[in-house]
Order: structure tokens, then C-alpha cells, then sequence
């Protein structure tokens, strides 16, 4: 029996307990891994959950590896982007699209282990409406460290977010964030930025809504495959950071904030899940 979509769920069905989104761009290397990964430890949880993975317009197989996944996981579902939009729109995409009481987002890498979320849930229950993953709360905690020369440009980064946006995190570039889901669908509805410079911006803005926002040290390990680039993406999101400031200067986001009404009831309209069958077939041994 096919799986009712989430989107479409009656007031009879309780939503699930949490939501996990996966960001995903030409992630035919680490997607497996991480649909395992994340599969297993909610399967050993005692609650409801699902997992949206989008696809951000990969030009390689990612989405046929999920699809091969879907065949026999009910709770995993995949979302395209509308060609490649950058990471801060497919979070938005899924996290507006996530029915969990939680949604939590999470890099493919699993660089903060799946395990870890559990901390950040921890948070939410304990009345926090925004919790933050942090690697430079408890630096112990770091399994893998970074090369020199991207500690020196993330914390860098850091300082002029603190310094320029006001925000008095000591990570704000970690993937592992998970929110109320009431919170995340106000939050991300005001969101403007659409490429890496996408956290600063939701927490500016959930700050602005004083939402309570608590930062959690998780473990961490870096992955040598990671995309970013501190030299082009970081004054690519310096850029972002002028924006979401003259946003601010200019009262864009009091102006959208006052135009949202409650939404404690909405529902982000339907995007159509792909559930086609996969262009590429499945090898032989392989889920």
C-alpha cells in the first residue's frame, strides 16, 4: 500500500515526531552512506519519522540511489529542486515541505553523526524553538579536525557575523539545525537568501522573532570532500551578509513579519514528490 505523502495527511494522522532534510547536490558518493546511516538509527527510535532528501538538480545519480531506497523505505521520499538553486533553497524547500513536530536539517556528509540529533531534540524539548549544532562549543568533540587554513577562514567568518550581524553564536555555519515546526515555517517563509549564506540570515531572523534559540555541541568530524570554498564562497556570503543587512536597515523583514498571519495551521502547497521509476537501473547487490 503506497504511503499516504506527508503534505497530504488527514487531522486523523498524528504528523511524525521528527523530519530529517538532506540537502543534496551530485551526491552519488556519500548519499548511500548517509541514507543508511540516518535509516538505521530512526528505525531504533520509538517515534514516527520521515526523511525528504533534495535533490538540487544533480547531474549524476543521486536520485536513482534514493529511488532504489524508497522501494522499501515508506518514510523516505525525494524532492527536485527546479534546477540547481543552492543550498539555502533546498533546505527551505524541505524544510517547508516537512510535517515532523520537529524538522531538522542535516548535510549528506554526516559530518555531526545522526546520532547527534538527538542533543538538538533534547534542546527543543527543553524549550529551545531553534537548535544550532556547534563544533567550537566543546572542541573535544571533534573527531576530525579541519586543516589550518579553514579553522583560520571559519573562524574569520565567524567574527564578522558576530561583529556585523549581531549574532553571538559561535557557529553559525554548521549543518546540523533543527527547529519547532512552527518556528521553521515562519522562519523560512521570510528567508531571501538561497546559496551557503543562508544560516546567518535564518537566525537573524529568528532572532528578530525571539524565538528562543540554543546552541548544542556536537561531535564533529570534517570530511575532506567537503565543496565549499573559503575563498569564492566566503566573500560570495560576505556578500550575502550586506544584503540580509540592508534588508534589515531597510525594514524588509519587519515588513514581512507583520504581513504573516498564524502559522501554527499552514501548509506549504504540495510539491509533486518524484516517485518515477529511476533512468538509471539499480546493480546487481546493490538496495
Amino acid at each position: 500500500m503506497e504511503p499516504t505523502p506527508p503534505e497530504r495527511r488527514t487531522s486523523a494522522q498524528a504528523p511524525p515526531r521528527l523530519s530529517i532534510v538532506i540537502p543534496a547536490y551530485n551526491e552519488s558518493a556519500r548519499i548511500e552512506a548517509a541514507l543508511s546511516s540516518v535509516l538505521a538509527w530512526l528505525a531504533s527510535c520509538p517515534w514516527e519519522s520521515e526523511v525528504l532528501v533534495i535533490d538540487d538538480g544533480s547531474a549524476d545519480n543521486t536520485s536513482a540511489i534514493v529511488h532504489r531506497w524508497m522501494a522499501s523505505r515508506p518514510s523516505l521520499h525525494l524532492i527536485r529542486n527546479p534546477g540547481n538553486r543552492g543550498k539555502g533553497y533546498s533546505v527551505r524547500n524541505g524544510l517547508l515541505q516537512a510535517t515532523g513536530e520537529i524538522v531538522l536539517f542535516s548535510d549528506a556528509d554526516l559530518s555531526a553523526p545522526i546520532e547527534e540529533a538527538q542533543r538538538l531534540i533534547d534542546a527543543i524539548d527543553g524549550g529551545a524553538d531553534v537548535a544550532i549544532g556547534s563544533r567550537w562549543l566543546d572542541k573535544q568533540r571533534q573527531t576530525i579536525h579541519q586543516p589550518l587554513y579553514r579553522r583560520f577562514f571559519g573562524r574569520c567568518f565567524n567574527w564578522v557575523t558576530r561583529k556585523v550581524m549581531g549574532l553571538p553564536f559561535k557557529d553559525t555555519q554548521c549543518g546540523f539545525k533543527a527547529f519547532r515546526r512552527n518556528a521553521a515555517q515562519t522562519i523560512f517563509r521570510l528567508q531571501t537568501i538561497e546559496r551557503w549564506g543562508f544560516d546567518p540570515e535564518i537566525l537573524f531572523i529568528a532572532r528578530k522573532l525571539r524565538y528562543i534559540i540554543v546552541e548544542v555541541p556536537v561531535t564533529w568530524g570534517h570530511d575532506e570532500r567537503s565543496r565549499i570554498s573559503y575563498l569564492r564562497d566566503g566573500m560570495q556570503m560576505l556578500k550575502e551578509m550586506g544584503q540580509i543587512r540592508s534588508n534589515s536597515l531597510r525594514g524588509r523583514y519587519d515588513q514581512a513579519i507583520a504581513a504573516l498571519k498564524d502559522t501554527s495551521e499552514m501548509v506549504t502547497p504540495p510539491v509533486e514528490r518524484d516517485n518515477s521509476t529511476p533512468s538509471v537501473r539499480a546493480r546487481p547487490g546493490q538496495v
